[in-house]
């Protein structure tokens, strides 16, 4: 990890950068196979199903014996930990029900907003050397909750054809409609525009690789929405003094070995903490079975000594974290002044690892930098808001000259005209 001693407020901008993926050589490679999914279907899913993942497929749905199959095959103590962090995401998930009210801002004006659930979301969980079954729960629940009539699973199976047990199980508690087998690049394309057996999608939720991402760039510009611009994980840690070095190299550490690619961030008023935090994680880092992966993301990775508190929170929104986790005497404090970060961890028994799991909170969120204008996944992302109002004769007395004359003053003389006729009507 490189170490920067203070460094002038001249120089964050450069600090703060991310290591850079080019994706451009992929966006080729990306419109092909999405180009031939929109042609071919199901047929061309299967295709790059047996180029990509090895695996040759007669069917691209998960049947209801491969999921009975995959309750035989986790064990009671994994789901009864998967249960019991699908009752903390509902509960709290289900706090963010929307209220919809009335208000009448002029005498006979009335205006209110309704919640409407997305009907049909696509949700992409990733395979590979890490199953993220958790992410079944972050996406489903909320989706479960906000009402959307239909919800369709992609996942990429093993070679043998086999989806991860422990993703069937959490698509089942969480309540997901339909599970298919297709990854990457295929999966997109399938939700974004519908096969013969994969139902055409409104918005695509779900983490992935750089092609997986390029992807989701791609289809949301003309066909399909989704969750937000993401990049590698991250995490950043403020810490004083006061600290635990262990902790913050356990949680740097969590986060570097998601992939080569990610990054983490101490951000710290006390050298004495850099010092111990090197030697925490050079003992860690040498225990891990991910030690290879873990370590190519270090080399990413920046630990910043600062003057003051004041000047790590300034550098904190700066950087705008996926994950902020603050170290500190006073952590409330310093909370209070956070303005950018996906998801916030207070205190030193607050590990990042809590809200990737079971603490309840969405693990799904903006990387990048894209804290500073986008939410991580909540309630909201699966619903939309739809607006009403309703006028009487005295609404359209007391708004009606103020709706013509600006509609005059822009030059539009059927909006005017739409009131006038009403206005006259009212009138006579």
């Amino acid at each position: 990890m490189q170490i920067i001693k203070y460094p002038g407020r001249n120089e964050w901008a450069q600090l703060v950068e991310r290591p850079h993926l080019d994706i451009s050589q992929l966006n080729g490679v990306v419109s092909s196979v999405l180009d031939d999914i929109r042609q071919r279907g199901d047929e061309a899913v299967k295709h790059y199903e047996q180029k990509f993942d090895k695996v040759e497929l007669s069917s691209l749905a998960v049947t209801e014996a491969e999921m009975t199959e995959a309750e035989a095959l986790v064990s009671d103590e994994l789901k009864a930990a998967i249960a019991l962090a699908h009752h903390n995401i509902k509960a709290f998930h289900e706090s963010q029900k929307f209220v919809s009210q009335k208000i009448e801002p002029q005498p006979g004006v009335v205006c209110w907003q309704k919640s409407v659930a997305i009907q049909r979301v696509g949700l992409y969980i990733p395979g590979g050397t890490a199953p993220l079954f958790s992410t079944v729960l972050m996406l489903a629940t909320p989706a479960k909750i906000a009402g959307c009539e239909e919800i369709v699973l992609c996942t990429p199976p093993n070679r043998e054809g086999k989806v991860h047990p422990a993703i069937l199980v959490a698509a089942r508690i969480a309540g997901v409609s339909k599970i298919f087998k297709a990854g990457g690049v295929q999966a997109i394309g399938a939700m974004a525009y519908g096969t013969e057996s994969i139902p055409k999608t409104y918005k695509i939720f779900g983490p992935g690789n750089q092609y997986v991402m390029a992807a989701k760039q791609q289809v949301s510009l003309h066909d399909v929405a989704i969750d937000m611009p993401a990049g590698p994980s991250e995490v950043c840690v403020i810490a004083d003094e006061t600290a635990n070095a262990a902790f913050i190299a356990a949680d740097l550490l969590s986060q570097a070995e998601h992939g080569i690619d990610s990054q983490v961030f101490l951000i710290t008023t006390s050298e004495e903490v850099i010092d111990k935090v090197m030697v925490e994680v050079d003992k860690q880092l040498n225990k891990l079975p991910r030690k290879e992966i873990a370590a190519k993301a270090l080399d990413n990775s920046k630990m910043v000594l600062v003057k003051d508190i004041s000047e790590a929170i300034d550098l904190s929104n700066t950087y705008a974290p996926e994950h902020l986790i603050i170290q500190t005497d006073n952590y409330n404090d310093v909370a209070e002044r956070i303005v950018n970060a996906g998801s916030v961890f207070l205190g030193k028994y607050a590990c990042e690892s809590a809200g990737d799991y079971a603490s309840g909170t969405n693990h799904t969120l903006p990387t990048h930098g894209y804290a500073t204008a986008y939410s991580g996944v909540n309630l909201d992302s699966y619903c939309r808001k739809i607006t009403f109002q309703h006028l009487s004769a005295e609404g359209v007395s007391n708004i009606g000259p103020a709706v013509e004359a600006m509609a005059a003053a822009e030059s539009l003389d059927a909006h005017k005209n739409a009131m006038t006729i009403r206005l006259k009507e009212i009138k006579q």
